[in-house]
């Protein structure tokens, strides 16, 4: 394992390169990482942000993916939407596809709105759908532990799926669900302006990305969603199924954490 102290320097040594302020990243079980002490203040700010050095200890660019806005002079009342709150409620009376036949609750997400990471997944389950809430269930008390551990309580971090109603059987969406719903994650993601996306699974990946690639080959590249930092990891039901995806998965999560700042 790399000593934690190293890799505590060479975050603030990326700091440095940035121009920003000196952070030591928390104390994250499995890391290696410790306090790396007291840090002298950091050099001035680049007078321009092009001159920026690249950091050395993220993974390369992926995908940059950057779907039109909605037009706010429309008749569709999902760009005009001024709040979570406002989609929810557009959300909860929403027929625009054959999902809605067969919902108890609508789940269009919930947390902070002005948080810091927005977590994207697939669609609700069984329990989501009796309860109106994202991830709750084993999955969803994975996802929280995981999200404690980079000391980012569940309650600082806006949590949805692509689709907001239960596929049958849990069933993946189809494509015209899909194409249906996702008009509501965009915006709430408009609304949040958060630093990073985690898209958890390969359903969430690949619409936040408008591509057809494998979650493996998504996964260890900084992708962008309208500029915004994603992030491509393994749902929390997958790592039940496997646990062995649990440490590729830590290391997605820490690389989200370092984005953040």
């Amino acid at each position: 394992m790399t000593d934690g102290r190293a890799l505590a320097r060479e975050f603030l040594e990326q700091q440095r390169q940035l121009g920003g302020n000196p952070v030591i990243l928390p104390d994250l079980p499995g890391s290696g990482m410790r306090d790396a002490g007291s840090v002298a203040p950091p050099p001035p700010a680049p007078a321009h942000p092009a001159s920026r050095i690249p950091s050395p200890d993220l993974p390369p660019p992926g995908i940059s993916y950057d779907p039109p806005g909605g037009d706010l002079f429309s008749n569709d009342p999902v760009p005009q939407a001024v709040s979570l709150e406002a989609i929810a409620q557009l959300v909860a009376s929403c027929t625009k596809c054959r999902l809605c036949e067969g919902r108890r609750h609508t789940v269009p997400g919930e947390g902070a709105a002005e948080a810091r990471l927005v977590v994207v997944g697939e669609g609700p389950g069984r329990v989501e759908d009796e309860t109106g809430r994202p991830f709750v269930g084993p999955a969803g008390e994975l996802l929280t532990k995981i999200l404690g551990a980079i000391e980012l309580p569940r309650e600082r971090v806006f949590i949805c799926n692509v689709v907001k109603c239960r596929p049958p059987e849990n069933r993946l969406p189809q494509f015209d669900e899909i194409a249906a719903c996702v008009p509501y994650l965009f915006r709430q993601i408009e609304i949040v302006k958060p630093k990073v996306i985690l898209a958890m699974g390969g359903t969430a990946a690949q619409t936040l990305l408008n591509t057809k690639q494998s979650l493996g080959a998504l996964r260890n590249l900084v992708h962008r969603f309208r500029g915004i930092p994603l992030i491509v990891t393994y749902h929390p039901a997958a790592l039940l199924r496997n646990p062995n995806w649990k440490k590729p998965t830590w290391d997605d999560v820490r690389i989200a954490r370092r984005l953040i700042g």
